[in-house]
């Protein structure tokens, strides 16, 4: 077992548990308890997990939903770049669906401006991204407001959202795996976002390399009913093979090469 799939493997854990113990996990892999230090601080570094004597918990579980304020600051340049490939996938659509979350802002800010779009969101901040927009029409859902992640949820926001026919949806998750599809932590929230890929004809996955193999509380959706995923090159190509045969492309957005 490599280095990447360990951390995998050490992260799916801490998300399905609430926490991992260093001694446990060196006895599992078979390695030192020093190598399984390393890999937390490594988790650690890319903000995934946060240390405790002994070993780590993860930052955001089914218990532990992290704030639209922290997402702002973690992993920019690689949401940036997932943003401007799943926004390269908007094809001949019309309607487009855009979820809560920063990397789905960011996706919105990327759409192009000279298009006529008319775009449904539950985000507030979306919507204020695209209001001023000279070619587009922003419907943002009704319903009660989560003060931590600005969009709205409940019944009046399902309603909304079912009456209408959605040609692409943008999806965001707090994770995604092969076996349990996408989940999230909030059931008001999983309801929103299943009625938007039940609304939508093609349904797009972007998200960071961090989501991948993470589980929590609420599944909203299944890999076959995605039409692409979009995350970074941090994602093994290995993995994105496996998850590529459940049914949808798999695009690794990468950083730009360096010229001279």
């Amino acid at each position: 077992m490599d280095g990447d799939e360990r951390r995998r493997r050490t992260l799916e854990r801490a998300r399905t548990e609430g926490s991992v113990d260093v001694v446990r996990l060196a006895a599992e892999f078979a390695v030192s308890k020093e190598t399984v230090r390393r890999d937390l601080a490594v988790l650690a570094g890319h903000g995934l997990v946060r240390r405790t004597h002994g070993g780590a918990y993860p930052v955001e579980s089914a218990g532990f939903e992290t704030t639209l304020a922290f997402r702002t600051t973690q992993h920019v340049p690689e949401k940036s770049r997932i943003a401007t490939a799943a926004a390269g996938l908007l094809g001949d659509a019309e309607t487009v669906f855009v979820d809560e979350g920063y990397t789905p802002q960011l996706i919105a800010e990327a759409l192009p401006a000279d298009r006529a779009l008319t775009v449904v969101t539950a985000s507030l901040t979306v919507a204020a991204a695209l209001a001023d927009r000279e070619h587009a029409t922003v419907l943002l859902l009704g319903g009660r407001v989560r003060g931590g992640t600005l969009a709205t949820v409940d019944h009046s926001a399902v309603r909304m959202l079912a009456g209408f026919v959605i040609d692409l949806a943008y999806l965001g998750a707090n994770g995604i795996s092969r076996g349990y599809g996408l989940t999230t932590p909030d059931p008001a929230v999983g309801e929103v976002k299943a009625q938007a890929v039940r609304s939508a004809r093609r349904v797009v996955f972007a998200g960071v390399r961090g989501k991948f193999g993470a589980v929590s509380f609420c599944r909203f959706a299944e890999v076959a009913d995605l039409e692409a995923i979009v995350t970074d090159t941090g994602l093994p190509a290995a993995e994105a093979r496996r998850y590529s045969m459940l049914g949808p492309q798999v695009i690794r957005a990468g950083a730009p090469a360096a010229t001279g």
